[in-house]
């Protein structure tokens, strides 16, 4: 009833002379309003046509060229071919951030690459230490960075020591396969990975614990308050691990034993050395159970927990030297 009511007043007023002109007038702008809104979408959606883009990132973007276009500007299959290789050989980077909770391992996953490539190519020194916030490269290809270490180096015997591809590492460098590299240069080489000495370093997997039963830190590396003098501060260049007398103590790497002795510091305590400009230092022993020159392996038995030497209870003091210096051993232990 409501309908056919508007619908017989709508008639009245166009057979009426008086809102003829006010209703023809109303049809007029919404006809012109809807044929430039038609017009308007038209243009937009030619205008995106013409200018394509693609996802927006918060980082800088990535430019891969086009192979289909690469393509198509060959004129024979020896250009076409050499025009893929060079474009599939591009390296990008992107910027990752590290999020509460990441470890180097689940983002070297999440970005298909290895572990070793997130180390080599952000010069990670120690992967316990990286921070949240920080911030990482992540390139698109696997592979560590190299730095050459004498002149006369060249991308093709580079690849040959890592056992990878020549042709690859001359191509993501823009080299040619036998130029000659300057000592310092450095380069990125796909698929190569870090040697297991610096890998098992870098993660703090390098050295076995000395102790294999149970303890507690009494001291850690670094400044501390004189155990002997409440009013002075020393520098402690090793971990103090505190445990019941007599407790077995091994090496905590293979290597030689080259120095076993007693000082007033240490009292008894011996010295291992290892590969790599590595030694480290085991004191306070109440029993020393290997000699000089022996070779000791992770599972021999070097002596025994004791107090001798500068000491307030039975504890092993550990060192470890990496080319003379000292160390904190807690970032290199597993």
């Amino acid at each position: 009833m409501i309908i056919k009511n508007i619908f017989n007043r709508f008639l009245t007023m166009i057979t009426d002379k008086k809102y003829r002109l006010a209703v023809i007038s109303a049809a007029c702008f919404f006809a012109s309003f809807a044929l430039t809104a038609t017009l308007v979408k038209t243009v937009k959606v030619l205008g995106m046509r013409k200018s394509v883009g693609g996802f927006e990132t918060s980082s800088l973007p990535e430019y891969t060229e086009n192979l289909e276009a690469l393509l198509s500007e060959g004129e024979n299959s020896e250009f076409e071919s050499s025009k893929l290789d060079s474009a599939e050989s591009t390296i990008t980077y992107q910027t990752y951030r590290v999020k509460p909770g990441d470890m180097i391992g689940f983002i070297a996953e999440k970005h298909n690459v290895t572990t070793d490539t997130i180390i080599s190519v952000n010069n990670i020194k120690q992967s316990r230490l990286i921070q949240v916030g920080q911030y990482l490269k992540i390139p698109s290809m696997t592979g560590i960075i190299y730095t050459v270490r004498k002149d006369g180096e060249t991308p093709s015997s580079i690849a040959e020591n890592y056992k990878v591809s020549a042709q690859q590492c001359a191509a993501a460098n823009a080299l040619a396969l036998d130029a000659s590299l300057k000592a310092g240069t450095s380069l990125f080489v796909p698929d190569a990975e870090l040697d297991w000495m610096t890998r098992q370093e870098i993660n703090g997997d390098l050295f076995h614990r000395p102790l294999h039963g149970r303890y507690w830190v009494s001291s850690r590396y670094g400044w501390r308050d004189s155990p002997f003098n409440a009013s002075k501060r020393t520098f402690h260049g090793g971990l103090d691990m505190a445990t019941s007398p007599g407790t077995p103590i091994y090496a905590a790497l293979d290597g030689k034993v080259t120095t076993t002795g007693f000082n007033a510091t240490y009292g008894n305590y011996v010295i291992i050395t290892h590969h790599s400009g590595y030694k480290t230092l085991y004191g306070h022993m109440s029993q020393i159970t290997c000699r000089k020159g022996n070779f000791v392996y992770t599972n021999t038995m070097i002596g025994r927990v004791g107090s001798t030497g500068m000491s307030t209870g039975p504890h092993l003091h550990f060192t470890v030297y990496k080319n003379g210096k000292s160390i904190n051993p807690s970032l290199l232990l597993n």
